[in-house]
């Protein structure tokens, strides 16, 4: 694709209207460097001198809506907890509408907090709770999003599930119906085991390892993507379950592969230079993908873009976005 059609699909970014339905974190990194051995156990000591956060999840593709200078519409739920205000904070930062954020004090806010020692991440701890969201706040976020694809104020509408109690079948199936009559592009980022099939979706983009959890199948020894027969029988099994119009699935240094009905693979390698931290590639592939859609882009065309963006944000330490003008900097000449 030439740089001039890349860049028109660019220029459309500013006037799009996403919805985010998913489960929202916050990503927490102490950041230090070891200094002994416990004395306690045979374990590093590290010494902590700063502490940082940013939108993770659900948050974390608003956060590359609001990057990409999209408008970006927030739909999840908090706890009644110093995490919250700070996650809310951040929103508001990006300038991401989150007058949708329900709190609900009977969970904790997800919280995933990062020990690292110069650039080892020694470990992690995750504090959250992942019982069901109660259906009385599922109903109102699914009323509201539906009231604003009938009054013509959406583009698209990402569901983001990390299996974290955000979202339930019938959440989907009702927000795809209203999507596909008033033609609105509907991305799912989806977790194995959370859901069944949910049909009609326009665009579902799991990684590999995800990808053969969702369609029962063991993975195979790998090799050429385009011929990878493992990755086709995975990809056709998921195509005739949850019937999707595109299933974009990431494969780390090997890039995506695109299907639609045709099941004909469309393989887009790796943009990457440097791989340093994969944390949040896959939000912002799902973003871009999106935004690109919406914009005129080509399903191929789309993914290219989403794949330039993943470039960029896997040569970054953390959970980091990817902005607009970095993406406007890696197009092709």
């Amino acid at each position: 694709m030439s740089a001039t059609k890349f860049h028109a699909i660019l220029s459309h970014f500013p006037e799009c209207r996403i919805a985010v339905l998913g489960d929202m974190m916050l990503d927490v990194y102490l950041w230090g460097k070891v200094t002994r051995i416990s004395p306690e156990a045979p374990v590093p000591v590290v010494n902590v001198n700063r502490r940082t956060s940013c939108l993770g999840g659900a948050a974390n593709v608003m956060r590359n809506v609001a990057t990409l200078n999209a408008h970006a519409h927030a739909f999840g739920t908090v706890g009644n907890d110093p995490t919250a205000d700070e996650l809310l904070a951040s929103l508001a930062e990006y300038r991401i509408r989150c007058d949708a954020v329900e709190r609900d004090p009977s969970r904790r806010t997800t919280e995933k907090r990062r020990v690292i020692a110069g650039a080892q991440q020694l470990c992690r701890e995750d504090y959250e709770d992942v019982h069901p969201v109660d259906d009385a706040i599922r109903r109102r976020m699914v009323n509201r999003i539906v009231d604003l694809i009938r009054n013509g104020e959406l583009d698209a509408v990402i569901f983001e599930d990390y299996r974290k109690g955000m979202l339930a079948e019938w959440m989907l199936e009702e927000v795809v119906a209203e999507a596909r009559r008033a033609k609105v592009v509907t991305a799912l980022d989806p977790k194995p085991g959370s859901m069944k099939p949910v049909r009609g979706i326009t665009v579902m983009k799991p990684n590999r390892v995800e990808a053969f959890a969702l369609a029962g199948v063991e993975d195979g020894p790998g090799g050429d993507p385009a011929t990878d027969a493992a990755l086709c029988e995975a990809a056709t099994r998921l195509m005739e379950s949850w019937q999707p119009e595109h299933l974009l699935i990431s494969l780390a240094a090997q890039g995506m592969a695109l299907y639609d009905r045709s099941l004909r693979p469309q393989v887009i390698p790796t943009r990457a230079r440097e791989v340093f931290d994969v944390s949040g590639a896959g939000d912002t592939v799902t973003a871009t993908f999106a935004l690109s859609l919406v914009s005129g882009a080509t399903p191929v065309e789309a993914a290219e873009l989403a794949n330039l963006a993943a470039g960029v944000v896997v040569g970054k330490m953390g959970t980091v976005p990817v902005r607009f003008e970095e993406l406007e900097a890696v197009l092709p000449e």
